[in-house]
């Protein structure tokens, strides 16, 4: 269960930041491209926006995943204090939550006991608080593979924009980057348990959406001159 967690928090942050990576800088690129032909220019701004995007990725899911990790150590203070100064209490509400879970009085208070006498602490991490303190959320780990996720999902449509020939640059970047979603939408079920179609269909729209409206703004400033 253990490496299961680890994977999946891994995965998570993996799957959120290869998709952020993508979409932003697919949007910078082809805004880009609406403003200017200039490939240097095009490059230089995509590549600012890789570099901030993944450092701005990895200090936000840092940070989001310490916060979640501090939770969890109150959390586990709380009820160690409440398990060392009440266990009577403690012991009756943890059979409680096993009848809950469909056993016997009997049978539920046996299971306490048992539970109780080998790891009392682990028994109510694990039952009141589903939290196993020796396998917490991992926010280095976490922001690593956010980051370096952004910046792999961030250089396709930088490589695709730099190798296409200059007039049909755009068309190619939006197939591109629309295969791309579909991979990520179809492994975002897989983190999250989600409907393959559904997560699928809202990865795909949320990135063409961001693309065309940077690409029309990016095409207004390009006719205005500015």
């Amino acid at each position: 269960m253990e490496n299961i967690n680890q994977k999946l928090n891994w995965l998570r942050a993996a799957v959120l930041g290869g998709n952020d990576g993508i979409v932003s800088i697919s949007a910078v690129v082809v805004g880009m491209a609406g403003a200017t032909n200039d490939l240097k220019i095009i490059l230089t701004a995509s590549v600012a926006s890789l570099i901030a995007g993944a450092l701005s990725m990895a200090v936000g899911e840092y940070v989001s995943v310490s916060s979640q990790r501090d939770t969890e150590k109150a959390l586990i203070e709380k009820e160690r204090h409440e398990i060392n100064n009440n266990p009577e209490e403690e012991l009756k509400e943890l059979v409680s939550i096993y009848e809950k879970e469909g056993l016997s009085k009997e049978t539920a208070l046996l299971v306490a006991k048992e539970f109780t006498a080998h790891d009392v602490h682990a028994a109510h991490f694990h039952a009141e608080l589903g939290i196993n303190p020796n396998n917490l959320t991992n926010p280095l780990h976490a922001s690593c593979a956010s980051a370096i996720a952004f910046l792999f999902g961030g250089i396709i449509p930088l490589f695709t924009i730099t190798i296409s020939p200059p007039s049909i640059r755009v068309p190619v970047t939006f197939f591109t980057v629309l295969c791309v979603l579909i991979v990520i939408g179809i492994l975002s079920t897989h983190a999250g348990g989600a409907k393959k179609i559904n997560a699928t269909v809202r990865v795909v729209i949320g990135g063409l959406l961001a693309m065309l409206v940077t690409y029309g703004i990016g095409e207004i400033f390009g006719v205005i001159g500015i």
